[in-house]
């Protein structure tokens, strides 16, 4: 059974999409089969892995309101054990068409269902928001990601976050935990960066992930060519940051090597 992790954070530009995408890339080149769903309608991590989201007919939009299988649309990448369910500008209205809907906050759940026993790891990036698809990701995942960018105001908004996931964990999922909180755009350089990091782990301790990612301009530009860092720049810094990464979950979560 696949282990599904959400990648959430309502502020925009912590490095959410970032670390789905490089995440599920990483977690593949370790041979775990992955799944990566991209339930944010701004759809970088469907461009960013190489499909053009314009060109994209079926979504995971249409999954969740149309019934369409998801199986169906799910598209191979370049890494032989990643796998992309895209999205596009439409989910931007699903939360609409949800409103009237039974169990509208479990939709993305019963889509995932599915293809769950099918992979060894699911993720799903976020939109920047607590609205109802990503309250659906949380509803529906095992785990929650929680990026925070090593900046002045990171904290900021963490507070909301961890409060919403206590209500989705009362009402809604009562199995989902915390994987990580996953320090990003980190700065050697600047003492702020290393007095983020310092606040983060005294705040939360363990809930903190050991791996750093840092500023790195070769993961800021393997989006715009269509691939995750690790196929563009493998030897990069955040290439290996991501790797580290995924090695870290693997072991948290207690598993040795990929299952074929």
């Amino acid at each position: 059974m696949g282990k599904i992790i959400a990648v959430a954070n309502q502020k925009g530009g912590v490095g959410k999409t970032t670390t789905a995408m490089n995440l599920a890339a990483s977690l593949a080149v370790l041979e775990f089969k992955t799944l990566v769903i991209d339930a944010d309608p701004q759809a970088n991590t469907t461009s960013g892995l190489g499909q053009d989201p314009k060109l994209v007919e079926a979504s995971i939009y249409e999954c969740m309101i149309d019934g369409i299988e998801i199986e169906s649309i799910v598209i191979p990448t370049q890494l032989e054990h990643l796998f992309l369910v895209p999205s596009h500008i439409d989910l931007v209205g699903a939360e609409v068409e949800m409103i009237n809907m039974d169990n509208r906050e479990e939709k993305m759940k019963e889509v995932i269902s599915v293809v769950k026993d099918q992979y060894d790891f699911i993720i799903i990036d976020c939109s920047p928001s607590l609205g109802l698809i990503t309250i659906n990701a949380l509803t529906a995942a095992n785990s929650v990601i929680i990026p925070v960018q090593c900046e002045y105001f990171a904290l900021e908004g963490l507070g909301k976050l961890l409060n919403t996931i206590k209500i989705i964990q009362t009402r809604l999922n009562p199995d989902l935990g915390i994987e990580g909180i996953l320090l990003t755009m980190y700065d050697v350089r600047l003492r702020l960066s290393n007095q983020v990091v310092e606040e983060v782990r005294i705040h939360f301790k363990n809930m903190v992930f050991d791996t750093i990612i840092p500023r790195n301009v070769r993961l800021s530009e393997s989006p715009s060519f269509g691939l995750p860092a690790i196929s563009f720049d493998a030897d990069g810094k955040g290439a290996i940051a991501y790797l580290n990464l995924a090695g870290e979950i693997v072991q948290r979560n207690g598993l040795q090597k990929a299952t074929n």
